[in-house]
């Protein structure tokens, strides 16, 4: 190699670096919006006279918007052009930002953070797809993918953080902040981040407005009645009726896309066992961490007394293990065992830090009942969370990538809506049992079922993660879709 090509490859990798670094502060960012409000609520709610309905969707506001348009999202990116949609959805970002910040009204604030949301669930699947087409498949993606991974999980905890900093000085900074950051993103992505070409894949045959606002409705719908859920009861018509509304929708999603020359979400896709199975990873996978995060806060409040900005600190320790294990460890440890055996060990970890969580009491020890669990989930989420990314994309074609980093993310959002759900409901079906307010036994029992879903995620990872060397690559699914066509009009016309 001459100096010349020597100094052009360096060049490359430079910009290469660049780009993830800026991909990755997007993603931190998406991932701290998702819980720096925690700590601040209470302020928001005296300051704004919000009801606790009010106050709940400005969480979930945020979730029912990313959830429910990632798929979308990601195929917008695969189309439009990855780069394009990355920035575009960046500019909604810093405006919903920076209105949520003067807003007074809870009603306005509520429908900000949902644009908040919606802008997420574009830069997500747009910045995931942009390092999986930058990244060469293997080592060096699995590199990539395993930082751009840390920072998604150091983000949601970092936010738990921040919030009760920023809450100290005033609540409107946890608006005003993330838009900042967001700026500085918007700024350094059209200098570093290359140019993509939009593949064009979706013009052949038409856009696939059916498939869009099937699965962007049905994905919303769902997401909202598990959100809503525990307050309504889980047998009231509002709830059946919700989530019987979704599943329709759904079910029409997968009939138009059977059918559907340019699908959004090919079927083809799922025919990868990997890709399947790192999808439903990803949703017991959150199911668990973020519904034990959830019990865990309401424990630390409500029966050891720590104040808010406490509980945020004691969160810290898990995102500082998470972040180390992300970096240091996943990327080796999948590189000589694969990603099944990692991900499955990783499963346990996380389970076994959460059942450690039985051990709790009206006055359990931080550093000697507490913090050992915290830190053994932490290292289980350091492994898991890069994997099932990796997982997620491996022999997908560029053209879908968009679209399998949507799934993927999709996947970890209703996750985090289930788990809320489930292990909420779980609470309360136990405190009806004990005949009196949220006791030790009830946080127990949640406990125990999010254990019970880092198990199923161990399953999941044994028997349908496959090794690398048995992996098929996905099926160009726009060609198999316009064939199908093509055969279905040729048998009709003889």
């Amino acid at each position: 190699m001459t100096t010349i090509e020597r100094t052009a490859s360096a060049l490359t990798e430079r910009r290469k670096n660049l780009s993830l670094l800026v991909l990755c502060a997007a993603v931190f960012l998406d991932s701290l919006d998702n819980s720096v409000l925690g700590v601040s609520l209470p302020s928001i709610k005296q300051a704004l006279s919000l009801s606790d309905g009010s106050l709940q969707w400005l969480v979930s506001g945020y979730v029912v918007g990313y959830g429910g348009f990632l798929l979308l999202g990601g195929r917008v990116a695969d189309v439009w052009g990855r780069k394009r949609t990355f920035v575009a959805a960046t500019v909604v970002f810093i405006i919903a930002s920076m209105l949520g910040g003067f807003f007074t009204d809870g009603s306005l604030l509520v429908a900000t953070r949902v644009l908040k949301g919606v802008a997420a669930g574009f830069t997500a699947p747009a910045a995931m797809s942009l390092i999986t087409t930058t990244f060469r498949e293997g080592t060096e993606r699995n590199r990539a993918l395993g930082i751009f991974a840390m920072t998604g999980a150091g983000g949601y905890s970092f936010g738990l953080v921040l919030s009760g900093v920023l809450t100290e000085i005033n609540w409107r900074l946890v608006f005003f902040v993330p838009a900042i950051i967001a700026l500085g993103v918007l700024i350094a992505s059209p200098l570093i981040i290359g140019d993509d070409r939009a593949t064009g894949s979706g013009r052949r045959g038409g856009f696939d407005v059916g498939g869009a606002v099937t699965a962007t409705a049905g994905a919303m719908l769902l997401v909202y009645g598990l959100v809503q859920a525990p307050a309504w009861g889980w047998a009231s018509v509002a709830t059946l009726g919700t989530i019987g509304g979704a599943v329709v929708l759904l079910i029409g999603f997968v009939l138009i896309e059977a059918r559907h020359r340019a699908p959004l979400v090919p079927l083809s896709i799922f025919r990868s066992s990997t890709l399947s199975s790192a999808n439903l990873v990803s949703i017991v996978w959150a199911c668990s961490t973020i519904g034990w995060q959830f019990v865990a806060s309401l424990y630390l409040q409500e029966t050891l007394g720590y104040t808010a900005l406490q509980t945020a600190f004691c969160f810290l320790p898990l995102g500082l293990v998470i972040v180390a294990t992300a970096k240091y460890a996943s990327g080796p440890l999948v590189g000589r065992f694969g990603v099944r055996t990692v991900t499955a060990v990783g499963m346990i970890l996380q389970g076994a830090g959460v059942l450690l969580f039985l051990r709790i009491g009206h006055d359990a020890n931080f550093v000697t009942v507490l913090l050992p669990a915290i830190i053994i989930h932490g290292i289980g989420n350091g492994l898991v969370y890069p994997t099932v990314n990796i997982a997620g994309v491996s022999g997908v074609s560029d053209d879908r990538q968009g679209v399998a980093s949507g799934l993927i993310t999709a996947s970890y959002q209703i996750g985090a809506g289930v788990g809320v759900a489930v292990l909420t409901a779980v609470m309360t079906a136990t405190v009806v049992t004990e005949g009196s307010g949220v006791g030790v036994t009830s946080y127990r029992w949640a406990f125990l079922a999010a254990g019970l879903f880092s198990l199923a995620g161990v399953l999941i990872a044994l028997f349908g993660i496959r090794p690398q060397s048995q992996q098929q690559p996905v099926a160009d699914a726009p060609a198999e879709a316009e064939a199908g066509v093509e055969g279905r009009e040729t048998a009709g016309s003889r």
